[in-house]
């Protein structure tokens, strides 16, 4: 893998198909069939006819977001029923990591709390608004309902928030054209009033991901919906990621301060530099500046657009002998979750013998004062442009992180720039795909673009293709190709769920609105001739060439060609300095199918699970623990489920019924012991007081 990724990165990163094979349209398979499919049209085609397109309606009322009886609390308990397809299981779970990254928002998996989120395969993708307090809440993601997007909607209609468009101050930011409404859809962009909706002073937003399309419920080819600026008329509609107002209202309305796996962000432009702080033990400082003569010109967050501002760190080489450092460290900063992901932009305008290292500085008890240890080092860095670089750390106590620039041997006449600083409680992903001069590439005509090959931590390898063909929209695909691992490898290749990022690049991740697809792998899955679509490439693929002519095989590409539209593409910064970033994770999510059916030799034979010998009664719900089945019984506020398989049922009532009782019980008891012990003591009394020779002679030897 190593190989393949060193002096072939670049040429890949902009190599087109060769001339003489067979285009790659030939050999994919598109889910979306060439057509961006919006939520709507999705419930729409499956005649559902919904209140808003998405929205279960049940006796509620017509505010935009509803009242404080109807907030779910911070951490809400859900069910991924076994209905739901394996990938959008796996596209549910990175959603979660989106909430808790922008907002107080958490998610666990529910043990027996009195209300829930019950997600499962209906038909087509909705919710209701709001905890509507029955227990077990449904909330729908269908088929072509697993985008990351898309359940970041579903949950936000839970979480309590209607439409954007359906605001009382709507009109005055868009025009709905009535004529072209589908007929009895007309309903679906009705407005509420001042006196039952709240935006929660937030102003109107057309980048809400809760905002319908400007094609929702049309009658023809014309839009429904028109904006008062034109700019906005083609990014209503987004799916990609929360919106900046959309984060805003939700963490108003529950009344967030801070996100959940969010640590610290820093572009720079503060002259306290984030509270970052210079190691007394190096050679010279980091300093802050906004360009050097060398390079880079102008820093990563503003590439120089914004005047008077834009500043980075620089560390100047050129000014300390062979193996002189500078260390900057960050505030110090408590984890919570036990894992971290560091991301940033660096520049090297030295030579290519310069160094950075990235340190951890952990206190403990042991360590008041930290214990330093190096975490990844970085060398061999091109020079001449920002490259984004990730590294996954595992803290567990206090800490700092430390950026230790180092220079090497040969000439120097600049140095190191490190710019746009995240650290997050997520995971990384585990490659980074460059694309440089993307405009250029973007432009060309049959521009057909091929990664590098990776390698999953299972082993398998693949690559992912870029087809920039179309005038409208930019389409992307997962290969799988052969490998080093193949012979020790499963096939047809089990449950491996491809997440495939657009990086937007703004400089807090808290702001960022990429574009993000994930598809997964299905051992069971055929082509039209009757083999398995993700078996080993070498038997079902096809033979393609490395540029340096090596051959290897191709299976067929498995994604979209409708990815993103070029006009979306460029309506945030997904395009930065002519490079374009697509990050790639590739994850066994196996664990998540309690029925998957692997095809080998025997093809009747599936994965046991031990919920498939256990039944649970009266609505609970079977989960398995360390290799066992157990239940978990739902209960409300006076009453419960209780017992192995939740057979017996428990309630407030009946608590208090017991308790009367054994305090009865337990009095009357009492009384008959006390009614006795008087008896007996009454009739000693008498006994002796008709002796009194007896009462004397005993009277005489008491003393």
């Amino acid at each position: 893998m190593d190989a393949w990724h060193g002096p072939w990165f670049l040429v890949f990163t902009t190599f087109l198909l060769v001339s003489g094979l067979p285009a790659p349209e030939m050999f994919v398979k598109d889910i979306d069939e060439g057509t961006e499919r919006d939520i709507f049209d999705i419930n729409e085609a499956l005649g559902l006819d919904l209140f808003e397109g998405d929205i279960r309606l049940e006796e509620q009322g017509k505010n935009s977001i509803i009242g404080d009886n109807y907030r779910w609390p911070h951490t809400i308990p859900y069910v991924l029923e076994d209905s739901l397809e394996l990938n959008a299981k796996g596209v549910i779970l990175n959603a979660f990591e989106r909430y808790r990254l922008k907002t107080c928002i958490d998610f666990k998996p529910w043990s027996g709390e009195a209300n829930y989120i019950s997600v499962f395969k209906g038909s087509g993708c909705w919710s209701s608004v709001g905890n509507r307090h029955v227990g077990k809440q449904e909330l729908s993601i269908g088929a072509n309902c697993d985008r990351i997007a898309t359940v970041q909607h579903e949950f936000l209609h839970a979480l309590g928030f209607w439409h954007e468009q359906s605001r009382s101050d709507r009109d005055d930011y868009v025009t709905i054209v009535w004529n072209r409404i589908l007929p009895g859809r007309e309903h679906n962009f009705n407005i509420y009033d001042d006196s039952s909706s709240d935006s929660l002073n937030v102003p109107y937003d057309y980048t809400s991901v809760m905002h319908y399309s400007k094609t929702a419920f049309q009658n023809g080819t014309e839009p429904t919906i028109v904006t008062r600026i034109s700019d906005f008329e083609d990014v209503i509609g987004q799916r990609m990621d929360f919106s900046d107002y959309d984060l805003m209202k939700l963490n108003r309305l529950y009344n967030c301060s801070s996100s959940l796996s969010f640590m610290d962000s820093c572009d720079f432009e503060l002259e306290n530099i984030c509270g970052m702080i210079q190691s007394p033990g190096d050679t010279a400082d980091w300093q802050r500046v906004s360009q050097v003569l060398g390079g880079p010109e102008n820093d990563h967050s503003n590439m120089g657009q914004c005047k008077d501002s834009g500043f980075f760190m620089y560390f100047n080489t050129s000014s300390v002998n062979e193996g002189g450092t500078a260390m900057l460290e960050s505030r110090i900063l408590y984890p919570k979750r036990g894992f971290q992901c560091l991301e940033f932009y660096l520049y090297n305008s030295g030579n290519k013998n310069a160094e950075v290292k990235i340190y951890t500085r952990v206190y403990t008890a042991g360590n008041p004062n930290g214990l330093l240890t190096l975490q990844r080092e970085i060398k061999e860095i091109p020079t001449g442009s920002w490259q984004l670089y990730y590294v996954t750390l595992q803290v567990t106590e206090k800490f700092r992180v430390a950026f230790e620039g180092l220079r090497g041997p040969g000439p120097s006449s600049g140095g190191l720039s490190i710019d746009d600083i995240n650290l997050s409680e997520t995971r990384c992903p585990h490659h980074i795909w460059h694309i440089q001069n993307f405009t250029q590439l973007l432009g060309s005509q049959n521009a057909q673009i091929y990664s590098p090959p990776y390698y999953s931590p299972k082993g398998y390898a693949y690559q992912i293709y870029l087809n920039l063909n179309s005038l409208t929209n930019v389409g992307i695909y997962f290969y799988l190709i052969s490998g080093a691992n193949d012979g020790q490898l499963q096939w047809p290749c089990p449950w491996q769920q491809a997440t495939m990022t657009l990086l937007d690049q703004n400089p807090d991740i808290r702001q960022r609105m990429s574009n993000q697809l994930s598809i997964t792998t299905d051992p069971t899955m055929t082509n039209d001739d009757g083999s398995y679509f993700w078996d080993n490439p070498s038997k079902v693929g096809s033979t393609a060439l490395f540029p340096n002519g090596t051959q290897f095989r191709r299976s067929r590409g498995y994604g979209t060609s409708a990815f993103i539209t070029h006009k979306r593409l460029n309506s945030r910064e997904f395009i930065k300095g002519d490079d374009v970033y697509i990050l790639l994770t590739v994850e066994d999510i196996s664990h998540l199918n309690s029925t998957a059916t692997i095809p080998g030799p025997d093809p009747t034979s599936t994965v046991h699970n031990a919920c498939s010998e256990v039944e649970c009664q009266n609505g609970g719900i079977c989960t398995v623990h360390d290799g066992r089945a157990e239940c978990k019984c739902p209960a409300g506020e006076d009453w419960w489920y209780m017992g192995k398989r939740c057979e017996k049922r428990g309630s407030t009532q009946d608590t208090i019924v017991i308790a009367v009782s054994s305090t009865v019980t337990v009095f009357a008891v009492m009384l008959v012991i006390t009614l006795v012990s008087v008896y007996c003591t009454r009739r000693k009394y008498k006994k002796t007081s008709s002796n009194p020779a007896a009462l004397g002679l005993e009277n005489r030897y008491a003393f």
